[in-house]
């Protein structure tokens, strides 16, 4: 009896210490992970994961997991009926079951998709201020059954994790807002000048027409500010669930080539495909893929020279499919690169060249990551620029923590 307590003593006291460490963090990503490490070690189980609960669209999705690498796991949807994480949700009470399988509402379709068996299962609801957030899941005891001191130790974690979740959404957004209410100054002030004007009687119709133009100007690219800080706004919070499904990345090459035809016809600017024969399918959300390639191919028709080219190509490697996106435009200089895919970062250099909101490389970054991918930029001034994104080839089998370190330590060295 007394080795219990003891043990319980230590289990309160580690509890102690893992609220300290989701304290010391806004970094939603970051956060999340200790969340889930900290679940597993603390009931003992083999792996652990959450589920974030978005209310609006009413969908539960996974975010995180210790046992699952980070394409395989993220944006994939679980029903709120017909799953024991949906039934937590609804009824925002625990749930311990020793055999899955032979639990009715057990959803085997996220077993099929990432490989990993599951047999027992504790799964806590995520409540804030009644808001429900999302479901903290312990997975596979390692000896014996899920006890109550485990779904005890688990509410107690997950009270704390609510709290940071939110706390760090709630960070994120303030921050976000902050920055984008900054870049609202400058239109709007254009907009209040370009109407002051508008009211003066000595204006000619020639320069009434010219600010109605700039009014215009001004206007869309408003829309495009709101829209891409929506955009980047619901990325960042991990509100944004990838549906990935495999498809022909030589194809999507060809639609948006076919989409940016027009607009490179005006600049004077030729528009490549290279594809090797044989290319394996991408498992991807291809839509937010699309997303990316019109981006970047914007970017390098806007800021290429006349009768310029821009290639779009693709490689296979073990482990990956490697993306390229090169001009031949005005290059970026080298002090920009650091800074290229922060938000409402703008080249100072193309600032007169074209209207942007510089808003677009950031959500890029945010897509690929999402997928388990990387984005990296080279570029020399008078040369062009290559953007090149590494995404994992397909969602992958990995059931056991050893073999994603070891695929992520081969990643690295390819």
């Amino acid at each position: 009896m007394a080795e219990i307590k003891t043990e319980h003593l230590d289990g309160y006291r580690r509890l102690i210490d893992i609220a300290r460490d989701l304290a010391s963090t806004l970094d939603l990503d970051i956060l999340l992970s200790r969340i889930v490490h900290a679940a597993a070690e603390i009931s003992g189980a083999e792996a652990a994961s959450i589920l974030l609960y978005d209310d609006t669209s009413r969908q539960l999705y996974f975010q995180v997991s210790t046992n699952l690498d980070e394409s395989t796991r993220r944006g994939l949807i679980v029903p709120l009926e017909g799953s024991i994480a949906g039934w937590i949700v609804t009824n925002r009470k625990p749930v311990r079951v020793s055999n899955v399988h032979e639990d009715a509402r057990f959803y085997s379709d996220v077993e099929e998709t990432t490989g990993f068996s599951t047999q027992s299962i504790l799964g806590i609801p995520l409540v804030t201020k009644n808001k429900i957030v999302g479901v903290l899941e312990a997975l596979n005891k390692h000896h014996g059954k899920f006890s109550d001191q485990d779904e005890s130790m688990l509410l107690v974690l997950g009270a704390q994790a609510a709290v940071a979740i939110e706390n760090a959404r709630l960070f994120q957004q303030s921050d976000l807002i902050a920055e984008f209410v900054h870049e609202l100054r400058t239109p709007l002030s254009s907009l209040s000048t370009a109407t002051y004007l508008l009211l003066r009687p000595e204006m000619s119709q020639e320069q009434r027409d010219q600010i109605i133009k700039n009014i215009h100007n001004e206007t869309m690219r408003l829309n495009s500010l709101a829209s891409s800080f929506l955009d980047l706004a619901r990325l960042e919070s991990g509100r944004v669930q990838f549906r990935k499904n495999p498809f022909s990345i030589a194809d999507l090459m060809y639609e948006c080539k076919d989409v940016m035809a027009s607009k490179a016809l005006e600049d004077n600017i030729q528009l490549r495909v290279e594809s090797p024969e044989g290319l394996p399918l991408l498992d991807a959300d291809r839509d937010k893929i699309k997303q990316v390639f019109l981006n970047l191919l914007s970017n390098a028709i806007k800021y290429n020279r006349p009768n310029g080219t821009v290639m779009l190509r693709a490689e296979v490697r073990e482990n990956e499919m490697v993306l390229f996106v090169q001009d031949t435009g005005l290059g970026i200089p080298d002090e920009s690169l650091p800074h290229l895919f922060e938000k409402f970062y703008r080249v100072r250099e193309h600032e007169n060249r074209a209207a942007g909101t510089g808003l677009g490389l950031s959500i890029c970054k945010q897509i690929i990551y999402g997928h388990g991918g990387r984005i990296e930029v080279k570029s020399k001034i008078g040369v062009g620029t290559v953007f090149s994104l590494f995404l994992p080839r397909q969602a992958k089998t990995q059931p056991r923590v050893n073999d994603i370190e070891e695929s992520s330590q081969r990643g690295k060295k390819g």
